[in-house]
């Protein structure tokens, strides 16, 4: 992390509380960033702040993105250090639940979320971004935003959505000097399957395998950080790149080996989120 140089940037996190929202705002802020923190839990944000090596540059704004005015919480966001150069839509959540089991306001919760809140949130910081002719993007997707799996159906789809949100607006904006990076993480260490909803809207309250056995959340900021350095459009992370690879190859063969495969293997193991 000693090449990566964020001085001068005002970063905002959502879902900064944990995980790979937490390793990424302790990296920025140990590269001279100013953060604005956001998640529902605002306990858990004074812990991350107290840990970052110079808490005064580091404001929170708590915010439950299933319920909240996006202009008022942008307004917000920008007081403590000026308009923000760069937002990191981090916050999500995951689903364990077959289709015939879950419920549509789980559907329309996991939407919300992964989905709504990134294009309101992207919505509000974009206009100053124009004027000034900079400005940068990041999105939190997954691996199964790119190959959905049983049991995902309401968490794939809305990552299939990012993708071409992010997409979309890559191809509108970065003639005017905005860039859009969506990050694809395979298995990350972070309590994201315990996190993750039941058809009915209740916890999974399980730590998948998958999760356990994942990369660190660390590891994963710093190739996320990179991938903006790099300004790359898109990064995988982590060893499941190769179901997107065979995505692309052989999506006929890819479709048949989920459809084969047992459900059981996709209740404790799957890509991340």
């Amino acid at each position: 992390m000693s090449t990566l140089d964020l001085r001068g940037q005002v970063v905002w996190i959502t879902g900064a509380s944990g995980g790979i929202g937490e390793a990424l705002a302790l990296q920025a802020a140990q590269a001279g960033a100013c953060l604005v923190l956001s998640a529902r839990r605002a306990e858990a944000l004074a812990r991350v702040q107290a840990a970052c090596p110079d808490p005064a540059r580091v404001a929170l704004l708590p915010l439950d993105l299933t319920d909240f005015d996006a202009e008022a919480a942008y307004t917000a966001a920008c007081l403590p250090f000026g308009t923000i150069t760069l937002l990191v839509n981090n916050a999500g959540i995951s689903q364990r639940s077959l289709l015939v089991d879950t419920r549509m306001s789980t559907y329309r919760t996991l939407f919300e979320l992964d989905f709504f809140a990134v294009v309101a949130l992207t919505q509000v910081v974009v206009p100053a971004m124009r004027a000034r002719g900079h400005g940068h993007v990041v999105t939190i997707s997954s691996v199964t935003g790119k190959v959905a799996v049983p049991l995902r159906t309401g968490y794939s789809a809305a990552k299939h959505a990012v993708q071409g949100f992010m997409d979309a607006a890559r191809a509108e904006l970065q003639r005017d000097g905005i860039h859009f990076t969506t990050v694809c993480p395979g298995f990350v260490r972070t309590d994201i399957s315990y996190n993750a909803i039941t058809g009915d809207g209740g916890r999974h309250n399980q730590m998948d395998s998958g999760q356990a056995n994942g990369i660190s959340a660390e590891a994963c900021a710093r190739q996320v950080w990179r991938a903006v350095q790099r300004r790359q459009a898109e990064v995988l992370i982590g060893r499941e790149g190769w179901a997107v690879l065979l995505q692309r190859l052989a999506p006929g063969l890819l479709r048949r080996v989920l459809c084969r495969l047992p459900l059981t293997r996709f209740q404790n193991s799957t890509s991340n989120s």
